[in-house]
């Protein structure tokens, strides 16, 4: 069999967007693609009706649509040259167009006079946007021509600095976000007219029409936040939005209606911390008054690590029968339902994970785009009756024949008092009379997830003739709250179970040779090999991505800083500075002597350059071997969405790192 390259991620094409027509005769999803010649992704919609599939659009750069009907889909995207040159200058706008489903060009319907992300038809020629505005200017939506030009102008000679009055004032992905909200406006497409409907305070996260009302939540935002949400109503005949609740109790994570009735996902964060998960409530839209449908006990939505998505996927989907939604339970991403009564049951269950979903209850079909261990991304139809999912498409069944893929092997043992799951790749042309290389890789989060699911880098190494274990220690998603709950215990449990897994493959697997021992992981995986360097020097070498060394510092400089130190750490720099440094991997830097290569980004504020650069300088300044790699323009999403050149460098600079000190001669 062939290897899997590094390269061969340029192949793969990636599923999203699900979503069927109003009437359920067909579906409409998105299909991406790493384009290397311009160094980004191609987009394009796809329809599947009557059992088949065909392409939609062309143009490689239509994601975002709605269905306007069962024969028209509304695309949000910029396909003139003359709409691009707008843009450019500082104009902003969101052309919309409908694209009949039967033949001919997409046609140009409207423009929203903001910068919008999503759109839903209500009534007679009403939509529902949600977009963007700056809360110094939060009308400029209603401005004149001239105004907005005078507007743009005025940006363009500001461009080369920023006034941050608020945190966060920057966020991963999003650059400076300082007084930028998301909101809700009704755009009236027969007088070509929008209003902002929500308050300029308020950074709308969620909403769902009931009627002639609208239903919105999200976070009030007067300089920084509290992390709780406000619920809102507006009503269209009187065109008055009020606020419902506003006691920050809960956080919404996201909403659906049951049979016409509101449905939240809520999380009170008394138990656990900001990282609790969300129980499923009905909620009075006239009141805000609770009541509780569903106690979650695991994870709410997709959580499982992987490098082959791309894009966000759908978490709750509305019913008459039931709420579906998709869940994280150990190492998968399955997809279940509850009803009216509370009652919870399987929609689509799988080794792997749901990637993304919609359900057509009139017809009881299911539309799921799956993730397995031995596949990449495809589309899977199944019904509400029968629920076994059969594959209908075949974008990367080509990508996988005649290659190497390695099997997940499953591993359960025992460590701090729990039943830790992980799983072993073994490498290409595996010969048990031979020694091999390994590399332990460690998730990010902490709370998400491994699975039996395909990864591309994974991948490579085992093709590369490297083992390849990982595991989901103490802290990980998928088996409820008081497993994920690591606050204040950073570097300790979770620690000791990665030294334990490694100790119990090693003894399974006698094949590895312990003198060639690698360990990697990103974020929270970066923090932790961070931390493993400076406790143990059992490993030739590190790659570190997009880590974190210093809980103090990160305070001040990460987009989550303010609220996930302290929450996270169980101490704040006001009163816990000695608990803060003793959970730091910077404070055991002295001891690292394990060759060590930094991948960060610049543009990351997740986990700054900072954090890096703080832990590489002294170690190279005391004769550790390391290596730093900067990657210009990309962010936190570097290994998952970043650019494909980047993605392959980052990928060629960590495996050339491994090969240079895990398979070279030794004396």
């Amino acid at each position: 069999m062939r290897p899997i390259l590094q390269e061969d991620l340029l192949n793969y094409y990636f599923l999203g967007g699900t979503s069927f027509s109003p009437d359920g005769s067909k579906a409409a999803f998105t299909v991406k693609k790493a384009d290397a010649e311009n160094n980004t992704y191609t987009s394009n919609i796809w329809l599947r009706r009557d059992g088949t599939l065909r392409q939609l659009t062309s143009m490689n750069r239509e994601g975002a649509f709605v269905w306007n009907n069962d024969n028209e889909l509304l695309l949000l995207t910029v396909r003139e040259d003359a709409d691009k040159k707008r843009q450019e200058a500082g104009e902003v706008f969101t052309p919309v167009y409908r694209l009949y489903l039967d033949g001919g060009e997409a046609v140009k319907l409207f423009e929203l006079p903001f910068s919008a992300s999503a759109l839903k038809p209500w009534k007679d020629g009403l939509y529902v946007v949600t977009g963007t505005i700056d809360a110094n200017e939060p009308d400029l939506h209603a401005a004149s021509r001239e105004e907005k030009e005078d507007y743009a102008k005025k940006k363009k000679e500001d461009k080369d600095y920023e006034v941050c009055d608020e945190v966060p004032f920057w966020f991963n992905g999003m650059g400076f976000i300082n007084k930028m909200r998301s909101a809700l406006f009704l755009f009236d497409s027969n007088a070509l007219t929008a209003t902002r409907i929500s308050p300029e305070t308020l950074d709308v996260s969620g909403y769902e029409i009931l009627g002639d009302r609208l239903f919105y939540f999200g976070e009030e935002k007067v300089y920084t936040s509290d992390y709780k949400s406000v619920m809102c109503l507006y009503d269209r005949n009187t065109g008055k939005s009020r606020t419902v609740r506003n006691d920050k109790k809960f956080s919404v994570s996201g909403s659906a209606l049951l049979d016409g009735k509101l449905v939240l996902a809520m999380s009170d964060q008394q138990l656990y911390g900001l990282n609790q998960d969300p129980d499923l409530y009905f909620v009075d839209p006239e009141t805000g008054r609770e009541e509780l449908l569903l106690k979650r006990s695991t994870g709410l939505g997709n959580a499982t690590g992987s490098d082959c998505r791309l894009g966000g996927s759908r978490t709750l989907k509305s019913g008459k029968k039931a709420v579906y939604f998709t869940e994280t339970r150990g190492g998968n991403a399955v997809l279940h339902a509850v009803d009216a009564q509370g009652t919870e049951f399987p929609v689509v269950e799988i080794d792997g994970a749901v990637d993304d979903f919609d359900v057509c209850e009139e017809k009881g079909e299911v539309l799921s785009v799956l993730l397995k261990e031995d596949a990449l991304q495809e589309l899977y139809a199944s019904t509400l009756t029968e629920r076994i999912p059969v594959c209908v498409s075949s974008f990367n069944t080509a990508n996988l024949e005649g290659r190497y893929v390695a099997k997940p092997e499953h591993l359960l043992f025992a460590s701090c008092n729990e039943m830790i799951e992980g799983w072993v790749l073994r490498p290409i042309d595996y010969d048990p009379e031979k020694t091999y290389p390994a590399v332990l890789d460690i998730h990010g989060g902490p709370k998400t997830a491994y699975g039996p699911i395909f990864y591309h880098e994974m991948q490579v190494w085992a093709s590369a003739g490297y083992f390849v274990l990982f595991c989901n220690p103490i802290g990980s998603d998928g088996r409820g709250d008081a497993f994920a709950d690591i606050r204040g215990r950073y570097g300790t449990v979770e620690y000791q179970n990665l030294m334990d897994f490694t100790d119990v493959v090693m003894a399974k697997y006698p094949q590895i040779d312990p003198e060639r021992m690698c360990v990697t992981g990103g974020s929270y995986g970066g923090f932790m090999t961070n931390w493993i360097i400076g406790h143990t020097a059992r490993f030739c070498c590190a790659a570190t991505q997009r880590s974190i060394s210093n809980w103090i510092s990160f305070y001040g400089v990460s987009d989550i800083g303010e609220w996930f130190c302290a929450d996270q750490q169980a101490g704040n720099i006001d009163d816990d500075l000695d608990k803060l440094w003793n959970h730091s991997p910077l404070k055991y830097a002295s001891n690292v002597t394990t060759p060590t290569l930094f991948i960060h980004s610049d543009q990351d504020y997740r986990c700054p350059l900072e954090q890096g650069v703080q832990l590489f300088q002294y170690i190279r300044s005391k004769g550790v071997e390391a290596r730093m790699v900067v990657f210009h323009g990309e962010n936190h999403e570097l290994s998952r969405s970043g650019q494909p050149k980047h993605r392959l460098r980052r990928l060629r600079e960590i495996t050339e790192w491994f090969d240079a000190h895990a398979k070279r001669e030794r004396v």
